[in-house]
């Protein structure tokens, strides 16, 4: 059956009717009185999301183009930063940093393992000349399913006293508590394809006083993501170019539900899919990639051991039209991800469970087990 595709990865995400709906209405001029009072609600709905009376800036764009605008528009040429790298979108905020001239010094952990807050927090103390301008890190490290302590390294980075903090939240804002201000974040960067449950093109990049302050020092080159302009926009409840138009309509409605749904009922249903998919694998007699205590409640990394994953992906889409996200870079064909972020409920994780259960069946005779995963998983759910 044909046009029967379920995404159980971590980007994109599945999308409500209602989101797609919206996209479909005839667009309206991105100067008009309507569009600005799109722009005014969604705006104040948006500071809901990020916990936060700071500002937050939409851009058509994907998430790395909020990142970037985030490292840009508050760092200068040759300053000195610290990126945490224990991943695939670690290692490219290394890449960007490095690409503008940025004097960067990174703290690395092996994939699945998180980083260490006190590696931070000892290269912090050590600088006490104050060089260090910004520390740059990944919060839920998509590529392997682990989620870094974001909350604990934001106050080493607190106690600094001049470093900003600039944080990916791509797959974590929407997912789980990320309460900007409570935990002095000054960057927070994510992307609509996400926890927003929307398809890509929008962007979003919220700015503490602090880093709006270092905003007018920063020299590196800018000109589309000049955060400045779409500040001053954002005062007259507009956008500096033109917009995504209809992806604003699907914004509102896509924040309007998860207000309906209310942030820790949103968070809570993240977290009960995350346990589920988890007991799902483990009863099944895979292994999950991510350090315990440490997974994020986006994505569940999964080893499949005697099972080549990419195998598994293929024989799991083919079969049941259920797309799984795999390895990156060196972990490919080693590890499969299942997705449970955004507009996700439990027939979806229970379907891609006894999906991956059949499948392993059929690929390693040696796994005898029937139901065991549905069993586990409809334990959690229950």
């Amino acid at each position: 059956m044909q046009e029967k595709l379920t995404l159980m990865i971590p980007g994109p995400t599945p999308v409500p009717e209602s989101v797609l709906q919206a996209i479909g209405r005839h667009p309206i001029g991105h100067r008009s009185g309507e569009f600005q009072e799109i722009v005014k609600r969604t705006s104040n709905q948006l500071k809901w999301l990020h916990q936060t009376n700071s500002e937050v800036l939409t851009i058509t764009g994907s998430g790395t183009a909020a990142m970037e605008a985030g490292i840009i528009n508050t760092l200068s040429r040759g300053e000195k930063v610290v990126c945490g790298e224990n991943g695939k979108f670690g290692e490219r905020w290394v890449k960007v940093a490095k690409a503008y001239g940025l004097n960067v010094e990174i703290v690395r952990a092996d994939w699945g393992q998180p980083l260490n807050p006190e590696e931070f927090r000892a290269i912090l103390e050590a600088d006490t000349n104050k060089e260090i301008s910004a520390v740059i890190l990944t919060h839920s490290e998509t590529s392997t399913g682990v989620l870094n302590d974001l909350q604990t390294i934001s106050k080493h980075v607190q106690d600094h006293g001049k470093s900003l903090i600039i944080a990916d939240c791509v797959t974590s804002l929407g997912a789980c508590n990320v309460p900007m201000d409570k935990w002095g974040l000054d960057v927070v960067a994510s992307g609509s394809q996400k926890g927003y449950m929307m398809p890509p093109g929008l962007s979003f990049v919220a700015m503490s006083d602090r880093a709006w302050q270092a905003c007018e020092k920063s020299d590196l080159p800018k000109f589309y993501l000049d955060l400045n302009l779409y500040r001053q926009a954002a005062i007259k409840n507009s956008n500096p170019f033109t917009p995504a138009i209809n992806l604003f309509f699907s914004l509102e409605v896509s924040l309007n539900l998860l207000q309906k749904e209310g942030l820790d009922a949103v968070f809570s249903r993240h977290a009960r899919h995350q346990a589920a998919a988890i007991a799902g694998m483990e009863a099944i007699g895979l292994s999950i990639f991510s350090a315990k205590g440490h997974r994020s409640p986006a994505i569940t990394a999964v080893n499949p051991k005697n099972i080549n994953a990419e195998d598994l992906r293929k024989a799991v889409k083919e079969k049941y039209d259920i797309l799984l996200a795999g390895g990156q870079d060196h972990l490919k064909g080693q590890i499969f991800r299942i997705g449970h972020l955004g507009f996700v409920n439990d027939r979806d994780v229970l379907a891609a469970i006894a999906a991956i259960e059949a499948t392993v069946q059929s690929l390693d005779k040696k796994h005898q087990t029937t139901g065991d995963g549905i069993k586990a998983a409809a334990k959690i759910l229950s």
